[in-house]
C-alpha cells in the first residue's frame, strides 16, 4: 500500500482544533471514506463566528505560484475564502442575504439593491463552455518521481533519478457531456500535467493506445458521428446507435480503435486500474543531440481491470458518479493510486517504422514482445482536488506544452492536434491567458513579453514588450542550448509536392485488430461478441449492420458469425486475407496477480451475527489497505450496548455493483423494510417469516440478490460459521470456484485477498470455448 498523505497530519489537527472550538465530533470511524467536510456538524445550525474550516486531510489545491511562475511564500489557505463573516465580492460585511432590498415588506424590489445584482450576475455566468469532448472528468494531485532509467535517450530534467516533480492527473468520458454517468462504453482520457522546473510538460492520452483516425482533419467527423443524434439529443455517452456505427463501417482505419472499445477496456473498473497511453510516436533527445523515438505507457500498480457489462448498466442507474467517487475514496483512505511510466523506444531512421509497423500511424500499436516497456518514473496520486471548478473544470491542457528534451513528431493526427488544444482553451477559458489561472500556473520564471488581454491577473513591469531592446536594459534575453533553451529538432523535410493523401502503409485496417483478437482469453471474447451484438443491435439501420459484419468478417470468422447469429443476419465472407499475427499476451487483462490495495470489501452482518468476527474481519481489511464496509439491515450501529459497530450500508442501500468481494458474517438478519411497496428489490421474504434471521433460515431477499449478483459478476464470496447457510438459502453454491467457507471470519478472508490478487474469479464466466 502507499505511503501516508504528507497533507492528512496537519490537517487532521486543524480539523480537531476546529471541532474542539465547534464542540462537535470527528464523525465515523477512521478509514472508511466519503466524510463530506472535516469536521461533522451539530444538529443545530452554528451561530457562533468563526474562520473558514480546513481542508479536509486527502484535499489540496493548486501551488500557490505568482501568474508568471513565481514562488509567492503563500499558503493554499491565503488564496481561498477568509474571515468568520458573509461578504460582497469587495469585501464589504453584510447583515442580510436572505432577503431583496423592498419597498416595504410587500413591496416591489428597488433597483438599487447592488447586493441582489452582483449575486445573481455571478450566479447566472458560473458556468464556462464545457469540453467538446472529455467534458465530465475527475482529477487528483499527485507526484511523479524519475528514475533516471530514461538519462541514456532525453535530457528532460523532470525524468532524472530522484527528481520529484508535482503533477495533476484528470480522467475522463469522450463522448458524454458533464452530467452524464461514468461507467458508459467509451474511451478514457488520461492527461498528466507535468509541473516541472523546466516549464509545464503535458502528456495527453487515453486508455487506449490507438485512435479511430489517422488524420486530424476527420476528428471533427468522428465526433460529431459519436455524439447524440442532433435532431434528439439521444443517445447520452454511447455509441450504440446508427451515426456512430454508419461512420466507422465506412472509415475502417477506425476499426482498431473499435474493437478495443468493445472490449473490456471500454469499460474500466475505475480510474485506478486503468492504462495510459500517449498514443503518437514521440520523439526524445538526449544531452548530445541523438534522438530515439517513443511511445508513452502509464502502467497501473494495481493492474488493468474492468467491468462487465450489467455492473456498467446496473452502476449508472445506482451510482452515475462511480469512478469519480472510487478515486477520491481511495486517496480519501490513504490507498494512493500509482502508474509506473515507460516507454517503448525505436531507432530514429528516417523511414521511421519498426518491425514493419509505422510508427507516424495512430492506429498501430508495436506489441510489447517486440519493444518491450522500460519504465522510467513512478506517479503517486495522493490528494483530492479542493475545488471542482477552480481545478478539475479549469486545467486546460496542450500537447504542445513541451520541455527541453521531448519533441514531436509528423504524426498526421498529433499536428492537428497541437493547433485544436490551444484553440479550445481560448474559447473555453474566455483568452489567451488560460495559463495564468492558479491550476494551470508553470513552476518555472515566466518571462514572456505577452501582454494584456482578457483576465491578465500578472502585472508586468517594464516598457519595452520587444525585443531587442535597450530601454529595459535587453531584457529578456534569448537562451541557448547549454542554458536551457528548447530547440527543435533538425528534421529533414522530404521534397514532395503538396497533396492531400496517406502513405501505402496507413492502408492496413484490419491485421491489428486481428492481433488484439487473437491476443483475448476466451472469457474476453465472449465480452466483445455481446459488445458488439448489443451495439449493431442498437441500430435502427439494417444496412449499418450489415456493413458493420463486413467489416468482422475482415477480423475474424468466429467473431463475425457469432455477432451474425445474435442479429438474425448472415455472416458475410472476409473481403481480404486473414493476417496471421503472433497473439500478445500483453494486450490481455487475465492471467496476472495484481496487489489488492483500495478494494472494497462488503461485510453483510445482523444483530445475531458474529460481531466478534466483524470487528476481526474489518480490521483486517484496513490493515490490508482494502476499505471494509459494513452492510446491515438498518442503518445505524450494531452492538449500540457493546463496543458499537458502525453500519455504512443498510440492505436498502447497498447493491453488489460497489464492492469488489462480499463476506457474510453468521446470519445476517432481515430487515423490517424488507416488502416491495418500501423497497422493490425486497420482493417477497423467504423464510419462516419471524424477521430475526436467527435460525438461519430466512434471508432478506435484497441479501440474496447481492449474493447471486457477486456470484454472476465473477466476485470473490466468503461465509462463515451461519453465513454458509446464508450463502445456500440465496442460492450461492458454496462448491463453487471463489466461493470460500470456514468457521472463522479471519481465515477466510485470507483466501478471499488471494482471489481479489486477479480480480476475479474467472473460472466462473462459461465460454463458447467449454
Amino acid at each position: 500500500m502507499a505511503e501516508k498523505n504528507p497533507l492528512k497530519a496537519a490537517a487532521e489537527t486543524a480539523a480537531e482544533k476546529a471541532a474542539d472550538a465547534l464542540g462537535v465530533g470527528s464523525g465515523p470511524e477512521e478509514g472508511v471514506p466519503g466524510k463530506p467536510a472535516p469536521v461533522s456538524p451539530s444538529v443545530d445550525e452554528p451561530t457562533e463566528p468563526h474562520g473558514p474550516l480546513p481542508p479536509k486531510h486527502d484535499q489540496s489545491g493548486p501551488a500557490p505560484m505568482s501568474p508568471t511562475g513565481q514562488e509567492t511564500g503563500a499558503t493554499q489557505a491565503d488564496v481561498a475564502q477568509g474571515g468568520p463573516y458573509l461578504t460582497t465580492a469587495q469585501g464589504a460585511r453584510l447583515y442580510d442575504s436572505d432577503h431583496s432590498l423592498k419597498a416595504g415588506a410587500r413591496g416591489p424590489v428597488l433597483i438599487q439593491d447592488h447586493h441582489l445584482r452582483e449575486k445573481i450576475t455571478h450566479f447566472d455566468h458560473e458556468r464556462i463552455p464545457e469540453r467538446v469532448v472529455h467534458a465530465r472528468g475527475a482529477a487528483a494531485h499527485g507526484v511523479f518521481r524519475g528514475y533516471g532509467t530514461a538519462a541514456n535517450v532525453t535530457k528532460a530534467a523532470f525524468l532524472a533519478n530522484g527528481v520529484e516533480t508535482p503533477v495533476f492527473v484528470r480522467f475522463s468520458t469522450v463522448l458524454g457531456s458533464r452530467g452524464s454517468s461514468d461507467t458508459v462504453r467509451d474511451t478514457r482520457g488520461f492527461a498528466t500535467k507535468f509541473y516541472t522546473q523546466e516549464g509545464v510538460f503535458d502528456l495527453v492520452g487515453n486508455n487506449i493506445p490507438v485512435f479511430f483516425i489517422q488524420d486530424a482533419i476527420k476528428f471533427p467527423d468522428i465526433i460529431h458521428a459519436g455524439k447524440p443524434h442532433p435532431d434528439r439529443e439521444i443517445p447520452q455517452a454511447q455509441s450504440a446507435h446508427d451515426t456512430f456505427w454508419d461512420f466507422v463501417t465506412l472509415h475502417t482505419e477506425a476499426t482498431h480503435h473499435t474493437l478495443w472499445n468493445m472490449s473490456d477496456r471500454g469499460i474500466p473498473r475505475s480510474y485506478r486500474t486503468m492504462e495510459g497511453f500517449g498514443i503518437h510516436t514521440f520523439r526524445l533527445v538526449d544531452a548530445e543531440g541523438g534522438t530515439t523515438l517513443v511511445k508513452w505507457h502509464w502502467k497501473p500498480k494495481l493492474g488493468v481491470h474492468s467491468l462487465v457489462w450489467e455492473e456498467a448498466q446496473l452502476i449508472n442507474g445506482m451510482d452515475p458518479d462511480f469512478h469519480r467517487r472510487d478515486l477520491a475514496d481511495a486517496i480519501d483512505a490513504g490507498a494512493f493510486p500509482q502508474w509506473e511510466l515507460g516507454i517503448q523506444t525505436f531507432p530514429d531512421t528516417p523511414d521511421q517504422t519498426f518491425e514493419g509497423i509505422d510508427l507516424l500511424d495512430p492506429t498501430k500499436i508495436v506489441p510489447e514482445e517486440l519493444a518491450p516497456v522500460q519504465p522510467i518514473g513512478l506517479m503517486t496520486l495522493n490528494a483530492n482536488p479542493s475545488n471542482y471548478f477552480a481545478e478539475t473544470e479549469q486545467v486546460a491542457f496542450h500537447v504542445g506544452h513541451l520541455v527541453p528534451g521531448i519533441d514531436v513528431t509528423d504524426d498526421p493526427l498529433l499536428a492537428g492536434r497541437l493547433f485544436s488544444y490551444l484553440d479550445t482553451q481560448i474559447t473555453r477559458l474566455g483568452g489567451s491567458n488560460f495559463g495564468q489561472l492558479p491550476i494551470n500556473r508553470t513552476h518555472a520564471p515566466v518571462n514572456d513579453m505577452l501582454r494584456d488581454g482578457m483576465h491578465q491577473t500578472a502585472v508586468h513591469r517594464g516598457v519595452a514588450p520587444y525585443r531587442p531592446n535597450s530601454l529595459d536594459g535587453g531584457c529578456p534575453f534569448q537562451a541557448g542550448v547549454d542554458t536551457g533553451a528548447y530547440v527543435e529538432t533538425p528534421v529533414g523535410v522530404p521534397e514532395a509536392s503538396k497533396i492531400r493523401d496517406a502513405p501505402t502503409s496507413f492502408a492496413d485496417h484490419f491485421s491489428q485488430p486481428r492481433l488484439f483478437w487473437l491476443s483475448m482469453t476466451p472469457v474476453e471474447r465472449e465480452h466483445i461478441i455481446a459488445a458488439y451484438t448489443f451495439e449493431l443491435g442498437k441500430c435502427y439501420e439494417q444496412s449499418v449492420k450489415e456493413r458493420g459484419l463486413r467489416a468482422l468478417a475482415n477480423i475474424d470468422t468466429e467473431l463475425c458469425a457469432e455477432v451474425a447469429a445474435g442479429l438474425g443476419l448472415p455472416a458475410p465472407e472476409a473481403t481480404e486475407q486473414l493476417a496471421s499475427p503472433e497473439p500478445s499476451p500483453a494486450l490481455s487483462q487475465v492471467g496476472q496477480v495484481w496487489p489488492p490495495d483500495g478494494r472494497i470489501v462488503g461485510i453483510v452482518a445482523g444483530p445475531a451475527g458474529d460481531l466478534a468476527g466483524v470487528r476481526t474481519v474489518r480490521e483486517a481489511v484496513q490493515e490490508a489497505g482494502m476499505v471494509p464496509l459494513v452492510i446491515a439491515p438498518a442503518g445505524g450501529v450494531l452492538d449500540a450496548d457493546g463496543d458499537p459497530i458502525t453500519v455504512q450500508r443498510s440492505y436498502a442501500t447497498a447493491r453488489s455493483v460497489e464492492f469488489d468481494a462480499l463476506l457474510v458474517a453468521g446470519a445476517p438478519g432481515r430487515g423490517d423494510d424488507a416488502y416491495g411497496a418500501r423497497d422493490a428489490k425486497a420482493g417477497a421474504v423467504t423464510g419462516d417469516g419471524d424477521g430475526d434471521g436467527a435460525d438461519g433460515a430466512g434471508i432478506d431477499p435484497r441479501v440474496s440478490l447481492l449474493l447471486t449478483e457477486a456470484f454472476r459478476h465473477g466476485k470473490a464470496i466468503g461465509g462463515w460459521q451461519d453465513g454458509v447457510a446464508a450463502l445456500e438459502r440465496a442460492g450461492v453454491p458454496t462448491s463453487a470456484p471463489g466461493v470460500v467457507t470456514g468457521d472463522r471470519g479471519d481465515a477466510v478472508l485470507e483466501q478471499i485477498v488471494e482471489l481479489l490478487g486477479a480480480h476475479r474469479v474467472w473460472e466462473r464466466f462459461p465460454t463458447a470455448a467449454g
